[in-house]
């Protein structure tokens, strides 16, 4: 689990065949998740101020590949002990959304993404939602495309200074919305014995 919260951006040594080598200050062990860009990913290499990650044949085929060069997001799996100041969020990757407008206001700056129709009905005004492992909040939605908005100290201290209209971005909607969708989707009728099953869950 992660909070998404970037703890630093580490910088992209090589690709290749799978395996993704990071220079960072973060040391960690062999086995330890990390979410690099968002997407959870599992520790099998390290050495003297780098690491290397594995990406499955899963992670490839639904990542915004192209954004693995440079600079990334890196936050390393929450300790039980941690306080969640983002929200839960799993590093499991839904989708990739591109970036379509971006606003400039007064002391923000407006993100409209754009996403496949079948992910938009999991996304849910003033929701929690993960943009390339940055917790942010739906503003609002019209159609296939919602909106965000970034203070400047997020773009400060992320990537987001740097997303320009066409960016892709890795996406993971908001856990709870996904599985009251499937559970009421599925069954439209709750007895309160699954109420009871579902409160202990959480």
């Amino acid at each position: 689990m992660f909070t998404g919260l970037i703890r630093e951006l580490a910088t992209v040594k090589q690709m290749e065949d799978g395996f993704l080598t990071l220079k960072a200050n973060y040391r960690p062990g062999i086995g330890d998740s990390i979410a690099i860009n968002g997407a959870c990913l599992t520790v099998v290499r390290f050495g003297d101020g780098e690491f290397t990650v594995e990406l499955s044949s899963e992670s490839k085929s639904i990542l915004a590949l192209e954004n693995l060069k440079g600079k990334v997001h890196m936050e390393p799996a929450m300790r039980v002990s941690d306080r969640l100041e983002g929200h839960i969020v799993q590093g499991h990757i839904d989708t990739v959304g591109t970036i379509d407008q971006i606003n400039k206001q007064e002391k923000a700056y407006d993100f409209f993404i754009h996403v496949d129709e079948k992910f938009i009905k999991y996304i849910i005004p003033k929701g929690s939602i993960t943009i390339d492992g940055v917790s942010l909040t739906v503003n609002s939605i019209e159609k296939q495309i919602f909106r965000l908005t970034v203070i400047p100290h997020t773009m400060k201290n992320t990537l987001f200074e740097s997303y320009q209209v066409g960016t892709r971005v890795n996406i993971e909607t908001d856990m709870f919305a996904r599985y009251l969708y499937h559970m009421f989707s599925k069954d439209k009728t709750l007895s309160w014995e699954t109420i009871d099953n579902i409160m202990a869950r959480y």
